[in-house]
């Protein structure tokens, strides 16, 4: 979840709302790499989730980054809700799902450092306090219940909105976690075709990192039970975008969208005032019920803009937001999974050419299918496992036509971080897998043993 934007001044035009998305366009040279992932807090002893106060916390876990590695704190309330430091954030999710936000890297070789160093940094703090973290896409054992809430503000707001508006809000934001890439784009018609690209393969993400096979201590039926939670939460704010693939798409398609997705928030003066369910487009007007007569600031509007949820997501760069948490190695192929397909025009185009002929129901019907089966999915004669192959195919030679050699100059380019998905290319095992075939064979049943044998 982001935290509160800042800068930019009044709305003084409707034309400024394309604008600020169009200001993220940037030169292929200046093109970076930002790697997010969030992880699952856990006292090492009786296996319960991290509460934010008390000794072992996470509150503990924040003070412990700030103090041993030169961290800035960041306060709402008086109380620490994240850390900054280089271009990089440490945030909370509400259930206290740790998160680092990576500052903007050039190549696959320096995000993965990033995030090796971030892990061995959480590591540190964590054996200190007597606490672990593990990478999954949902909470395997941990009830609602059980899950504590973290003291920022919309947090609060969103938890009480998230029942009137579908059934699994609650659940995806307390109980799961996810990586995700942060792309550039060079141009309008450039963000197009990377959302275009971006929605049609997000379920072979989705399939290749499946790794959220258990809920309240037991399988759950799906494979990502996080992306299936994604498909019940709010049809006004997530989804597959369709308009997206019409004529005409580009930043103001996107910004009339946005303007149509009710409101969480205002953020003013360190606090959120409600707007639950209330109209940009009435803000816009100076006729909010929140903020009767006020009308809005770009940080406004950047706020807002947070507040939707598809399946990519444009602000000034675009996300990809189709992915389980997990494990090391997987926290370094997402990003190189998206870089091979976007950052180099031919496989950019390759991956358009597989996907330009699909329809809407295609998208959402592959979208279901990885979420169920990942690899086994299958949806109008397109076998995800045949679609996955031919997508890493075209990842590994986007990577290779980059040859962004590493620091020492031995490894002539990127294309080795997909080994993990090459790996579930041959065997057609994606995580979620191999799980389920612990749980059912040496594990007996047992869920508990996913802490000792999968956590950083």
């Amino acid at each position: 979840m982001s935290i509160p934007q800042q800068g930019g001044g009044p709305i003084e035009r409707f034309e400024q709302l394309a604008e600020f998305l169009a200001s993220g366009e940037k030169p292929r040279e200046a093109w970076r790499i930002g790697t997010e992932h969030e992880k699952f807090g856990y006292l090492a002893d009786t296996k319960a989730p991290l509460p934010y106060e008390g000794e072992r916390s996470v509150r503990a876990m924040l003070e412990g980054l700030r103090d041993a590695f030169g961290w800035e704190e960041v306060l709402e309330g008086g109380k620490i809700i994240g850390l900054t430091k280089d271009g990089a954030n440490v945030s909370l999710e509400p259930g206290g799902q740790l998160e680092l936000s990576g500052a903007p890297l050039e190549t696959i070789h320096d995000t993965c450092r990033e995030v090796g160093e971030h892990l061995r940094e959480v590591h540190q703090i964590a054996d200190r306090i007597g606490a672990r973290f593990i990478g999954l896409g949902a909470a395997p054992i941990w009830g609602a219940g059980e899950m504590p809430m973290m003291p920022k503000g919309r947090y609060r707001l969103m938890t009480d909105y998230m029942d009137r508006v579908g059934t699994m809000g609650k659940t995806m934001m307390y109980r799961t976690c996810t990586v995700q890439v942060n792309l550039d784009f060079a141009s309008e018609a450039d963000m197009v075709q990377k959302m275009r690209v971006a929605l049609a393969l997000q379920p072979v993400a989705t399939a290749l990192f499946a790794n959220s096979p258990f809920l309240d201590g037991k399988p759950n039926g799906y494979k990502s039970w996080r992306a299936h939670v994604w498909q019940n939460l709010d049809a006004a704010r997530t989804g597959m975008l369709p308009f997206m693939f019409d004529d005409g798409a580009g930043y103001e398609a996107y910004v009339d969208y946005v303007l149509d997705v009710p409101m969480y928030f205002v953020y003013r003066d360190g606090k959120y005032i409600n707007a639950l369910g209330q109209s940009f487009r009435d803000f816009l007007k100076g006729e909010l019920p929140a903020l009767p007569g006020e009308k809005p600031t770009l940080s406004d509007w950047a706020d807002h803009l947070t507040t939707v949820f598809p399946e990519a997501r444009s602000k000034k760069y675009i996300e990809m937001r189709g992915a389980d948490g997990g494990p090391w190695r997987r926290l370094c192929a997402l990003p190189a999974f998206w870089v091979g397909l976007m950052y180099d025009q031919g496989a950019l185009d390759a991956a358009w050419d597989l996907v330009k002929g699909w329809d809407d129901e295609t998208r959402e019907g592959l979208r279901r299918a990885a979420s169920k089966d990942a690899l086994q999915g299958e949806f109008a004669g397109i076998k995800m496992h045949d679609l996955a192959r031919e997508v890493v195919a075209i990842s590994q030679a986007g990577l290779k036509a980059r040859a962004r050699p590493g620091a020492d100059g031995l490894i002539p380019d990127e294309s080795h971080f997909l080994n993990a998905l090459e790996e579930s290319i041959a065997t057609g095992q994606v995580p979620a897998d191999e799980l389920l075939a612990r749980y059912h064979g040496d594990w007996g049943g047992d869920l508990s043993r996913i802490y000792a044998e999968y956590s950083y």
